[in-house]
């Protein structure tokens, strides 16, 4: 991954925007005087497995529905523009 560089004064000015670079997977690295002191990189967090089952269960308890997807998606749409 190819480090990008900020200087403090910009980080400052900019955190908000640095905080969404890092967490998109972007490494940057902020300098003071030319050198580098900090990295932002995104916390990689452990994902969860998914339990078949439960989901099996929810799909299941949700109720049908008579209409397929794309009628209701035109029908929404044309609700939307008229």
């Amino acid at each position: 991954m190819d480090d990008k560089s900020v200087s403090l004064a910009d980080a400052k000015a900019h955190l908000s925007e640095l905080t969404e670079r890092a967490a998109r997977g972007e490494s940057v690295v902020v300098t003071k005087h030319g050198r580098p002191v900090v990295r932002f990189v995104a916390i990689e967090t452990p994902r969860q497995p998914i339990d078949c089952t439960r989901l099996r269960a929810l799909t299941d308890s949700m109720p049908k529905t008579e209409e397929d997807a794309g009628r209701f998606i035109r029908r929404a749409r044309e609700g939307e523009r008229y």
